[in-house]
C-alpha cells in the first residue's frame, strides 16, 4: 500500500463543521485505511465569512476578542486575528458591523455605522503588523465606510465645523474631511480587501440600490443613501483627488470597499485568491500526491470563484489529482471538471432531515474520505 502525501483544503460546512473540523475529519477516515498517509491541513475560505478563522488555523497564529462599537452604536464584542509571522492582522468587517448583529426589527441603513471595524484595523495596527486582510461580506451599514475611517481619527464636518454623525443618512450634510489627525500608522501598512462584487458606489447597480433592501432600506431610504454616497464620492474627489463613484467593487459593504481604497489605499482582490496566498497553499501543493477540498454545498455557482475551484487552480497548476466533497451536489457541475476537479463525492449516506445531517457532518466526511482512499489503493 503507497504512503502519499495528502492536501486537505476544504472550506467549512456552514452550520455544521468550520475548516479546521473540515480536515480532522478527512484525515480521520484516511488513516483508517493507511496510517502512514501523510496529511497536511490548509483550512480555506473564500473571503466570506471563516475566513478570518480558515487563516488563523491554516499559519497557526492568534485571535483576538474586544469590545467595538456595534452597527447600533452599542457596544458588541468582535474579533481580529494576527497570522502566525506576527506581521499580517486578519479582520472580517461583519464581527464588528455585521448585519446579524441587528435584529431585523432594527434595521437602517441611514443610522447603521462601521466604526467598529475601524477599531479592528487600529487594534491590528496596535499590533505592529505590516498588512492587514479585510473581508467585507455581510455588512449592515451603508455610510461608504466613514464611520471606520472616523474610528481612525478622520473627522466629517458638516458646514458649521461641526461632526455629522454615524450613518448613511447623515453623509448628505457633510462639507470637509479633516485627516490631521488620522493614524499616521496607515500610510506604512498595506491593505488588502476581500472583495467578491463588482458594484460601483452608486446608481441602479450600485450599494444602496442592490443591497439596501436586504439592511432595511425602503424605497425612499434607498434615495436618499444613494445621495449621499454621491455627494461623499464628490468631497472625497474634490478634496483628495480620488475617483470612486463608478470603481468596480466601490459599493461593497455599503461602500466600505471605496472607503478603504479612498482613505487607506487599500486594494480589492477576490477572496479566495488572498486566501490562497496568505495560507501557503501553492508551496503545500507542490509537494502532495492528491488534494481533497469540498465545501457545504456544491453545484454550478462553485465555478465562480468558491473555494474548491480556487483550490484546484492552484492544484493544475501542479498536475495534483483533485476529489471534491460536499454535503450536497447540485445540478450542472459537469463544468467543474473543466476547471480541475477530477472527481465529486456526495458525503450524505442516506435519506436525512438538514438538522441530523448538519449534526453527522464529521461522521459522514471521515466515511467518505475512507472511503475515496480505499478507492485510490485499488487504482494504485
Amino acid at each position: 500500500m503507497k504512503n502519499f502525501t495528502i492536501v486537505l483544503a476544504p472550506d467549512s460546512f456552514k452550520e455544521s463543521m468550520t475548516a479546521k473540523e473540515v480536515c480532522l475529519a478527512m484525515e480521520k477516515g484516511i488513516k483508517k485505511v493507511n496510517n502512514k498517509i501523510n496529511c497536511v491541513h490548509v483550512p480555506m475560505a473564500d473571503g466570506g465569512e471563516g475566513t478570518m478563522q480558515s487563516l488563523i488555523d491554516a499559519t497557526n497564529g492568534q485571535v483576538y476578542t474586544m469590545k467595538v462599537l456595534g452597527p447600533l452604536s452599542n457596544e458588541v464584542e468582535a474579533q481580529y486575528g494576527i497570522l502566525g509571522d506576527g506581521e499580517v492582522g486578519v479582520i472580517e468587517m461583519a464581527s464588528a458591523s455585521g448585519i446579524h448583529l441587528v435584529p431585523k426589527e432594527k434595521r437602517n441603513p441611514l443610522t447603521t455605522t462601521t466604526y467598529g471595524t475601524g477599531q479592528l484595523i487600529k487594534a491590528c495596527l496596535d499590533k505592529g503588523v505590516k498588512k492587514i486582510l479585510i473581508g467585507i461580506g455581510g455588512s449592515s451599514t451603508n455610510d461608504g465606510g466613514a464611520g471606520a475611517i472616523e474610528a481612525l481619527g478622520a473627522k466629517f464636518l458638516d458646514e458649521d465645523g461641526k461632526e455629522i454623525g454615524f450613518g448613511g443618512g447623515s453623509l448628505g450634510k457633510l462639507k470637509k474631511i479633516d485627516l490631521s489627525d488620522f493614524d499616521e500608522r496607515l500610510s506604512k501598512v498595506e491593505i488588502e480587501v476581500a472583495c467578491d462584487v463588482n458594484n460601483p458606489l452608486c446608481g441602479e447597480n450600485g450599494a444602496s440600490n442592490i443591497f439596501g433592501p436586504q439592511k432595511g432600506a425602503t424605497k425612499e431610504t434607498i434615495e436618499i443613501l444613494d445621495e449621499n454616497l454621491k455627494h461623499y464620492a464628490a468631497i472625497i474627489k474634490e478634496q483628495f483627488n480620488k475617483e470612486v463613484i463608478n470603481m468596480p467593487g466601490a459599493g461593497a459593504a455599503g461602500g466600505l470597499g471605496a472607503g478603504l481604497v479612498a482613505f487607506l489605499d487599500g486594494k480589492l482582490k477576490k477572496g479566495i485568491d488572498l486566501v490562497i496566498k496568505y495560507s501557503g497553499l501553492e508551496e503545500k501543493v507542490k509537494l502532495c500526491d492528491f488534494v481533497f477540498t469540498g465545501e457545504g454545498s456544491i453545484d454550478y455557482q462553485t465555478k465562480f470563484g468558491k473555494t474548491p475551484i480556487g483550490v484546484a487552480s492552484v492544484a493544475k497548476k501542479y498536475g495534483k489529482p483533485v476529489i471534491a466533497l460536499a454535503g450536497k451536489v447540485g445540478d450542472n457541475i459537469d463544468d467543474l471538471y473543466d476547471n480541475g476537479i477530477d472527481s465529486i463525492f456526495g458525503i450524505m449516506r442516506g435519506v436525512t432531515s438538514i438538522e441530523e445531517a448538519l449534526k453527522a457532518g464529521e461522521e459522514n466526511i471521515e466515511k467518505a474520505s475512507e472511503n475515496v482512499i480505499r478507492l485510490i489503493n485499488i487504482a494504485n
